[in-house]
């Protein structure tokens, strides 16, 4: 219990020295010594030199060893797969960015994952074995009665049972978790961008899908499914021919085709994305600025019911929608939302993360596990003196 305090402790100070870790941790100076002592015949600490320009006697000082543990955080988007290695502390030593081609088998996408995992230990300088955990973050819901991944078009095949089990060969066994990309976009959020410090937001995310992170009370709320935030499904957009109940209602108005399908219709030329149509808001093409006014109509609709529910402090906009647009969509977001509800309008912003948040957010949560892993298998290996 002294060593996993300590432990904790220098984590969260980085840099530190005994009399400082007994200050934080109340534990006496002997017993800081000792946890010390156990720490580095573990491995997992070691001295970085001392602390000088104060009065007195230098103090030694102790820092987390890097190379203690690695995380790999796996991004698997509906157009790009992105990978990051990084060490215990979080310091990414291999990163990779690769378009998808789309519709690849499960067998497929995990060699190919599988690939990719093996340059970035390569360049790393460090081995498939090394790894001590990896994080998934994937569109849709994991299934763990099934190992099967549920609402998840973009990814073929990975509904069947057991399908997830096939992850496990990505990292040549490593343990690893499956968790929904907005969900840890919504952490990387807390951990990283808008919401930090913030106790009470939700992370919804709108680009080529729509999808919701919440936080409450500093946490990620799951649901009991899984598939809290699923708010694709929401009835925003009635009537509507752009609807397709499958894909889910708000999702077929609001993402990216369905910006691009209403441009279409109304009689813009050459609209070939989202981007196309945002941008010529901003020239004042009429048409493109009723189709954000539309846009802007049934974003402010779904957050009128997350709102009422959830009560948040901030509303993070993310996505490629969320990001690009959000100097176009906040403003008339949020003055629709002045007549829907009757609450307080909380903050809406812009995500700052931009496309990095879902690996951050696999980061964060890979390191607050692999932290843990890494203690309970290196202390039990040391033999006691």
């Amino acid at each position: 219990m002294n060593e996993r305090a300590v432990f904790a402790e220098i984590f969260k100070l980085g840099k530190v020295s005994r009399p400082e870790l007994a200050q934080a941790t109340g534990l006496s100076k002997p017993t800081i010594s000792m946890a010390l002592t156990d720490l580095e015949r573990a491995r997992l600490v070691r001295p970085v030199g001392l602390r000088t320009g104060s009065t007195g006697r230098a103090a030694l000082l102790y820092e987390i060893r890097p190379q203690a543990g690695w995380v790999l955080a796996v991004d698997v988007g509906r157009e790009f797969v992105r990978l990051a290695l990084a060490d215990l502390v979080g310091d990414i030593a291999a990163r990779r960015d690769e378009h998808r081609k789309g519709g690849e088998t499960p067998d497929e996408l995990v060699a190919w994952l599988g690939g990719l995992t093996r340059e970035l230990v390569d360049e790393a300088g460090a081995a498939l074995g090394d790894i001590t955990l990896t994080v998934f973050g994937t569109p849709g819901i994991h299934d763990k009665e099934t190992g099967s991944l549920q609402l998840a078009p973009n990814l073929p095949g990975w509904d069947r049972p057991g399908a997830i089990e096939l992850l496990a060969g990505v990292a040549a066994d490593a343990p690893y978790v499956v968790e929904n990309d907005v969900d840890l976009a919504a952490v990387g959020e807390g951990a990283y961008g808008l919401g930090q410090g913030v106790d009470h937001f939700a992370l919804v995310w709108i680009g080529t899908g729509i999808g919701m992170g919440v936080v409450i009370d500093g946490k990620l709320y799951r649901g009991a499914q899984g598939a809290a935030g699923e708010i694709s499904y929401l009835p925003v957009g009635e009537g509507d021919p752009l609807v397709n109940r499958g894909r889910g209602m708000l999702e077929s108005v609001a993402s990216a085709d369905g910006v691009v399908a209403l441009a279409t219709r109304l009689g813009m030329k050459g609209v070939t994305s989202a981007k196309d149509v945002f941008d010529a808001a901003r020239a004042a093409d009429p048409v493109a600025c009723r189709v954000v006014a539309t846009e802007a109509d049934h974003i402010a609709h779904a957050l009128a019911g997350v709102i009422a529910v959830l009560d948040p402090q901030l509303v993070v906009l993310g996505g490629g929608i969320g990001v690009q647009a959000g100097d176009l969509l906040i403003g008339p977001v949020t003055d629709c939302l002045r007549d829907l509800v009757a609450l307080r309008v909380p903050m809406i912003k812009a995500s700052t993360l931009g496309t990095e948040a879902v690996l951050l957010g696999a980061m964060a949560v890979g390191l607050t596990t692999a932290r843990d892993l890494v203690f309970e298998r290196a202390v039990a290996q040391v033999p006691p003196d």
